[in-house]
């Protein structure tokens, strides 16, 4: 029996009303403080626990990207773990790889509570966060931190890295290249590879920074710094239009990113089965913020094809939105996803849901005679010639 979805998650969507965003923080400490004390009982019992029911290895689930070993294909989405205060324990609960942030370069505190709702009729969840976090420099000297203790030995995964850069709300947007470049200079040697979020709904005039123009300053003080050294990708929203999504790929070819994320959250509230948002009384529809989980799942993977028919599959993607099971797993990487993010999946589905998606997926790889999860990849796009890389 899964305890958490038998037992907890029933109580904390159901019976129990406590804010979504305390439940949250409180998880985040607890981890927190199991990477502090790995190396100690009883947090490191914990941990081996944790990493004998939650991880799989199997050869056929690695992949090497951008010149990074990834154990499997399925990652921690940007926002669980804003500061990086559990980077070293996310590899023992499954994971192939984690994102950090995001993360600007000034501290904020982000909007105003109450900023986190959850949807369980929808299998959502509804976010207006703002960036809440402590600053570039503050995860860079954590994860400086990390890298000292990892260096002296560590029994547990290690897993790439990710670091998700967002735009301080102090910064004007003519002034965001600075501010991202800011926060990369902080932490290029920290993370493993860097993503650029201009997609977020919750800072004002974020997502205006799609624009192919603004795109291209940022990019350009980006990779001017970066020389090439570290793996560099955007994160997009669902909501723009296929000519919007278009120019973001031509940026990308221009300034030579590592690959696209493929989706944030959306502001759409079509489809939806939530009426009232209990916390504040009012319509899902007058609520501000983003909307993750199952409603985005097959907008997401709409992205997900149009990128790489639209590339030709040159184009490695990430694809994010909607993951709860092996199934949605699978029909994200062959339209085209390379690997895989999941939070709201991770909210509704326990700490077990990595392993069950990749015990999915290698049952899917025998029902299609594949050998390896590189060569599902686009499985489902016509007209695109495949490729395996291992």
């Amino acid at each position: 029996m899964d305890i958490y979805r038998q037992g907890i998650a029933p109580i904390l969507f159901y019976g129990v009303k406590v804010d979504p965003e305390w439940i949250h923080h409180q998880t985040i400490e607890f981890l927190s403080w199991l990477g502090r004390h790995n190396q100690r009982p009883p947090a490191r019992w914990i941990q081996s626990q944790f990493a004998h029911s939650c991880c799989l290895d199997d050869q056929r689930l690695h992949q090497d990207l951008w010149g990074l070993s990834f154990p499997n294909p399925v990652g921690l989405a940007a926002g669980f773990d804003k500061d990086g205060v559990a980077a070293g324990v996310w590899g023992s609960f499954g994971f192939g790889f984690a994102e950090l942030g995001s993360c600007t370069l000034h501290p904020q505190p982000g909007n105003p509570q109450p900023r986190l709702f959850r949807l369980p009729e929808d299998e959502a969840i509804l976010n207006r966060m703002g960036f809440n976090n402590q600053g570039a420099a503050e995860m860079a000297a954590r994860l400086s931190q990390r890298q000292q203790l990892a260096s002296s030995g560590c029994a547990f995964p290690i897993i790439p890295i990710g670091i998700n850069l967002g735009k301080s709300k102090i910064t004007a947007l003519e002034e965001a290249p600075q501010d991202y470049l800011g926060s990369f200079r902080l932490l290029k040697d920290l993370g493993d590879y860097f993503v650029v979020n201009v997609s977020s709904p919750n800072t004002p005039g974020l997502r205006s920074l799609q624009d192919a123009g603004q795109l291209a300053r940022i990019f350009d003080a980006l990779q001017g710094e970066n020389q090439g050294i570290k793996p560099i990708l955007v994160k997009i929203a669902p909501d723009l239009e296929w000519e919007a999504i278009c120019q973001v790929i031509d940026v990308a070819k221009s300034y030579q990113l590592s690959g696209i994320i493929a989706t944030n959250t959306t502001v759409s509230r079509e489809n939806l089965q939530t009426d009232i948002i209990s916390q504040t009384g009012k319509s899902v529809k007058d609520e501000a913020g983003g909307i993750s989980g199952a409603p985005l799942r097959r907008r997401s993977t709409e992205v997900i094809e149009y990128i790489y028919r639209t590339t030709g599959g040159k184009m490695k993607i990430i694809g994010c939105g909607g993951v709860f099971t092996a199934v949605d797993a699978w029909e994200k990487i062959t339209a085209g996803a390379s690997i895989l993010q999941v939070y709201t999946g991770l909210v509704y589905q326990g700490p077990w849901m990595v392993r069950q998606i990749l015990e999915g997926l290698l049952e899917k790889l025998a029902e299609n005679n594949l050998t390896h999860i590189s060569e599902a990849v686009g499985l489902s796009v016509a007209g695109v010639e495949r490729g395996v890389e291992l």
